[in-house]
């Protein structure tokens, strides 16, 4: 006799919830039609549900999510980055006392030594046929987040090792939850040949049909849930063994939403408005955004993050702020659809070489102009930079961009040999953007603390009446 088992999952939807009702639609269809015919299936998500991005998630601080995948009827989840370094110690530690379904994740550890109650590194599923389902969860170690927040991630590949053998034992499947990223669960794949599928995440790749390396089966299915993935292990009782496996990503895009959970969503959203609309300040007059010019609200930032930190100087580019402030009643629900990104302040050591550099390279049009993607900014460019502590001596050059001939820190220039402190925002620890601050040796991240809250500080201690 073969047993078909069916596994859908989702990973990566950063609380796009436009996406949402779509991706409940289209579960519990398939499930009830699955399980109608007698066959086994199980929902799965792979991590970054959660984004503070969206102010559900911010107002619910990831208990609105929570709900919202109960309701859906997911069976086992791994929590992403986003779940595990944009909420404090607390909010995560309670971010799932409510959930329906399981949580797995076998690298996370709290550093008191008390965990949470809902995490567990693995569990067993049974199908309907008696087959057993090691499904076991791993998340992507940036642990000089964690750290901040009293939890460690403890390296992948070597916890994977720990608990695989006592999975192996009680499975007759293998499945890895992996919020570790595309190149990471090629090498998994490489290195752990007990591990017969891998559902991954984290990097927003898609793989419409999945991909073998050895013989395990790697799937992942992009990012903001524009598709679902759905993974079909075909079981021989006979031969005792797995005679099939297969991947498929499918676009979901075009069926129509669930209508309870449009409904539901658009009753969190009214109940988040409620929560953010707390008043932080009266303006007596608006605040401009200009993302091409460092206006007084992008200065007074700066400044504030100069301030937190105790720098030598700082820097934050304009496109972090996405709109102006009118007059009037500014709510915290304002300064979140202003400066929604999850990104916090950082402080990276430059020599005076280094640090002109970077100043140099943010002055340019590519730069200023460039849309990012990721590294947590959810703006539209990046804009212009502003500084805190600096005074540059400017050229302009024919073409109409600026070259930066000299930085003063003071009335001091800048000491090609002496190292400075510098605040900005965690983007620029990430990738090539400024490769500078992003090399540097020395990184000291603020958490849980966003950009948006020193900004809230920033207009109730700048901008009084």
């Amino acid at each position: 006799m073969k047993e078909n088992i069916y596994f859908y999952y989702t990973n990566d939807l950063h609380s796009n919830f436009d996406q949402w009702s779509r991706v409940t639609g289209y579960l519990k269809e398939t499930r009830d039609s699955r399980r109608k015919l007698g066959c086994s299936c199980w929902a799965v998500d792979i991590g970054d549900h959660v984004d503070r991005v969206h102010p559900i998630s911010d107002a619910f601080m990831g208990k609105a999510n929570v709900q919202l995948m109960n309701e859906a009827g997911y069976d086992v989840v791994t929590l992403g980055n986003n779940e595990g370094i944009t909420l404090s110690h607390q909010d995560l530690f309670h971010l799932y006392d409510e959930a329906d379904f399981e949580i797995v994740c076998a690298n996370l550890h709290s550093s008191d030594q008390i965990e949470p109650a809902w995490l567990q590194q693995s569990t067993i599923l049974q199908s309907a046929h008696g087959v057993n389902i090691g499904v076991i969860g791993l998340t992507a170690p940036f642990n000089a987040f964690y750290q901040l927040l009293d939890w460690y991630v403890s390296p992948p590949f070597e916890q994977l090792q720990q608990v695989i053998d006592n999975v192996k034992k009680q499975a007759d499947i293998v499945v890895l939850l992996s919020h570790l990223g595309y190149s990471e669960d090629q090498e998994i794949a490489k290195n752990f040949p007990d591990i017969d599928v891998i559902i991954g995440g984290h990097t927003h790749h898609l793989l419409r049909n999945g991909e073998y390396v050895n013989n395990t089966l790697i799937t992942a299915a992009g990012k903001h849930c524009h598709y679902v993935g759905e993974v079909i292990l075909t079981w021989d009782h006979d031969e005792h063994k797995l005679s099939r496996k297969e991947a498929y990503a499918l676009n979901i895009t075009h069926l129509p939403k669930d209508k309870t959970t449009e409904r539901r969503i658009e009753q969190l959203s009214k109940q988040a408005t409620t929560i953010l609309a707390k008043p932080i300040i009266e303006l007596a007059y608006p605040l401009e955004v200009n993302w091409f010019q460092s206006t007084p609200i992008l200065q007074a930032l700066t400044e504030s993050i100069k301030k937190q930190t105790e720098a030598d100087c700082a820097m934050l580019n304009a496109g972090l702020l996405l709109e102006g402030l009118p007059a009037g009643k500014v709510t915290y629900g304002d300064v979140h659809r202003i400066c929604p990104h999850p990104i916090n302040t950082c402080v990276v050591e430059l020599n005076g070489d280094e640090l002109l550099e970077v100043i140099r390279a943010s002055q340019t049009k590519e730069f200023m102009q460039l849309q990012l993607k990721g590294f947590g900014f959810r703006g539209k460019v990046l804009g212009k930079m502003a500084f805190a502590g600096l005074e540059m001596d400017m050229e302009e050059l024919k073409n109409g961009e600026y070259f930066v001939k000299q930085a003063f820190l003071g009335s001091y220039p800048l000491d090609p040999e002496k190292t400075y402190t510098v605040a900005t925002a965690d983007t620029f620890t990430f990738g090539r953007l400024l490769p500078e601050v992003a090399k540097s040796e020395i990184k000291q991240y603020y958490l849980p603390e966003f950009l948006r809250d020193i900004l809230v500080y920033t207009l109730k201690e700048g901008f009084k009446d």
